[in-house]
């Protein structure tokens, strides 16, 4: 670096030297002195609290879901209907597609497909497909889940649908049946676009969809590792590397911030957790795991009553019987917070008395739980069995006192 040398030519410049050295000092250590410091304003989308059945829980991030698999209650939401970028989260729905073709035969895992330029040309994230070759279904899954590649998913999109647009059309139907209010999808990989977008309870919807309609390809989310083209390439969700989770997504862009959707079972019961708009990879790693453990530690699922259990007895009027059993349809189970059993309220409503005829499964009231800072749940009861209205001789004995004709 081309510096300059003064050369004072006389001792007056020197003594001027001399006296100009002390506000000379004074000047580099203003200079070096600590600037006033910039007041930093919290984002409040961040520091807003999640609600949940158990009271508001702090979580850093921007969308928050958090829903039981088995029962579908929701943990934690915050913002979670709220419209998200939803990066390469969506590879979870373009996962489900290509799931979809492979059980119904129309795709297979050593199937070949053909290497477009379009994929070949596809920037962020890549398995690295090679122009002009093709490469195995298998692998192009994996090199979607586990290297989150774009590359891949174009390839599989333009195999299966010819075009990546008109495989949106079928990512957008299917959001449609699974009644992802809050989702509109234009590309295949989460490529940045004002219209592309996903709620983060439409992606817990999605994941448990890939858990439950898909067991057999769910694997391809928990691989740690891919190589590929002599690329090796370790799976970017940091909790699957750990043995937090086993599954399923991470995505980052800059206008939806770092996200993460994971799940996992823990002795038999299973969490699906989706987190966006975290600021950096190592808060969406940390932060998920602190959400998952606090799931798991907050609440339990219980059965309440099981399939056929009697729940009470209802009156019937002008029945041959004069109550009749109501029973549980099927076990009934409830993800609840810890400590319910102190302030659970269980009651049973319906219509009395029952008027006969009577169906054997007939609903005929409903099973009421409420608690605090949760939603009501209803859940029907059913006739244990069926109770046929009294004759017109019936009728006359109950009036004069009798009973199925025999004095009392």
């Amino acid at each position: 670096m081309p510096t300059r040398r003064f050369l004072l030519g006389s001792s007056a410049a020197a003594v001027a030297l001399l006296i100009a050295r002390p506000a000379m000092a004074r000047k580099r250590q203003a200079l070096k002195a600590p600037l006033p410091a910039k007041e930093i304003v919290p984002d409040p989308a961040l520091t807003t609290p999640a609600e949940s059945p158990v009271g508001p829980v702090n979580v850093n991030a921007r969308w928050a879901c958090v829903m039981d698999f088995e029962t579908g209650a929701t943990l934690m939401s915050k913002s979670a209907d709220e419209h998200m970028p939803p990066s390469s989260l969506t590879k979870m729905m373009t996962a489900y597609i290509v799931f979809g073709m492979l059980k119904s035969g129309r795709l297979t895992l050593a199937q070949h497909l053909p290497v477009s330029e379009k994929a070949w040309r596809m920037q962020g994230s890549k398995m690295f497909v090679p122009l002009g070759e093709t490469v195995e279904v298998g692998k192009l899954i994996q090199g979607m889940l586990i290297q989150s590649g774009n590359d891949a998913c174009i390839v599989l999109a333009e195999g299966i649908a010819a075009s990546e647009e008109q495989f949106v059309t079928l990512m957008n139907q299917m959001a449609s049946r699974m009644k992802m209010e809050n989702t509109h999808f234009t590309n295949c990989t989460g490529w940045p676009d004002p219209d592309h977008y996903m709620s983060a309870r439409d992606t817990t919807i999605l994941a448990m969809h890939l858990i439950r309609d898909y067991p057999e390809y769910y694997h391809f989310f928990s691989e740690k590792e891919f190589a590929f083209n002599h690329i090796k390439q370790g799976n970017r969700n940091t909790l699957v590397d750990k043995g937090l989770a086993d599954g399923l997504k991470t995505g980052h862009t800059d206008a939806g911030g770092f996200g993460m959707c994971v799940s996992s079972d823990r002795h038999g019961r299973r969490v699906v957790v989706t987190l966006n708009g975290m600021t950096s990879m190592n808060v969406r790693a940390r932060e998920t795991a602190r959400v998952l453990d606090w799931a798991f530690a907050e609440f339990e699922t219980v059965t309440i009553f099981s399939k056929g259990d009697v729940v009470d007895h209802a009156p019937v009027w002008m029945g041959v019987e004069d109550n009749l059993p109501l029973v549980a349809p099927s076990d009934i189970r409830l993800t609840l917070p810890r400590n319910w059993r102190a302030h659970d309220h269980l009651s049973i409503t319906y219509a009395s008395p029952l008027i006969a005829p009577i169906s054997a499964g007939q609903s005929c009231g409903a099973l009421v739980f409420t608690a605090p800072g949760m939603k009501e749940i209803r859940l029907p009861l059913l006739a244990d069995h069926a109770v046929a209205r009294l004759g017109l001789l019936g009728r006359a004995s109950r009036r004069l006192g009798f009973a199925n004709g025999i004095t009392q």
